[in-house]
């Protein structure tokens, strides 16, 4: 009887260790030794543009590529160029006018004091990451180094811009073979088909596009079967298990206030979030409210509710 019991006890620790892993899918890295290709010098240019830059320039963290200036205001200089040697341009990695990628944070349309708090939060320490090594470290160590004034710039910069869908949703048992490059997946395009199981695999619909930080880049989300119509019911009565995300992020999850926008935003991104929240890699002034609300959430109820908020239509955030 002993025996069995230790047995059970093992069986039980393994099964919390693995709850509290986080999902490898949602946190690629950079595999070792990760080169990126070498500048060949031919200029680089996208569809509807008469821009161009050379690879180098578009690996610059103190440029941000402006493709279709006319699509968004000007760039406060914190946005465009940043501030050496250690405040990036935030367009750099967030694009020029926030769309982001499954990398990092979409920033369009959010409230500037949302934004604001969020950078606080990197600076105190409030903020981390689940994997350290990746991006969000970038995050933290500009946080740190960037002065009020520029923060306050970019805020309010990034929430002026009209957010617009960027991400498309498809429910499959079988997605394309990805490789890992910069923090997010991309396509082999070899043909080759694998399961997709429980995860979700976010590429860039056009990888160069994306490459060249081109705004107009534009993801696929691969999602299991049902997960939509699941993270719908889930989001508008919490299945017994947290509360209507509507009550706080607003009708359509358009955001509220200043509690963000989820609609629209990359999945992958949602996910990693939800699974900081829960694991107090988040803990922030808004994290007393999320603590709880994700507190019972199996990482199968994290995707569906992420590809649900992925799926709807983005709005302009009600800021009042």
């Amino acid at each position: 009887m002993k025996h069995v019991s230790a047995a059970v006890v093992l069986w039980l620790a393994a099964g919390l260790c693995a709850a509290q892993t986080p999902p490898e899918w949602a946190y690629p890295v950079n595999p070792p030794g990760f080169k990126p290709r070498p500048d060949d010098g031919t200029p680089r240019h996208v569809p509807d543009s008469s821009a161009s830059y050379s690879l180098t320039q578009l690996r610059d963290r103190f440029i941000s590529p402006v493709w279709h200036p006319a699509e968004h205001p000007p760039q406060p200089e914190v946005v465009a160029h940043g501030r050496k040697p250690d405040v990036f341009a935030c367009g750099f990695c967030h694009r020029a006018d926030g769309p982001g990628g499954p990398e990092n944070a979409n920033l369009m349309g959010l409230s500037a004091k949302y934004i604001v708090q969020q950078m606080a939060d990197f600076k105190s320490g409030a903020r981390r990451t689940a994997v350290p090594g990746r991006n969000t470290d970038l995050m933290i160590s500009l946080a740190k180094a960037a002065t009020d004034a520029e923060v306050q710039a970019a805020a309010a910069y990034f929430s002026a811009i009209k957010p617009r869908a960027v991400v498309r949703v498809v429910e499959t048992e079988s997605v394309p073979r990805t490789y890992i490059t910069g923090w997010h997946f991309a396509l082999m395009g070899n043909g080759e088909q694998e399961a997709l199981g429980a995860r979700i695999v976010e590429v860039p619909e056009i990888f160069e596009r994306f490459e060249s930080r081109d705004t107009h880049a534009r993801f696929v989300a691969y999602v299991p079967p049902g997960s939509i119509k699941t993270g719908e019911a889930l989001a508008a009565t919490g299945g017994g298990k947290t509360v209507a995300c509507a009550g706080c992020h607003g009708a359509g999850l358009t955001g509220m206030g200043d509690i963000p926008r989820l609609a629209g935003r990359s999945p992958t991104y949602l996910v990693r979030q939800l699974y900081e929240f829960k694991h107090g890699f988040r803990a922030g002034a808004q994290s007393a409210l999320m603590k709880p609300t994700v507190e019972n959430l199996a990482l199968e109820d994290m995707i569906a509710v992420s590809a649900y908020a992925a799926s709807l239509p983005p709005a302009h955030q009600d800021t009042h």
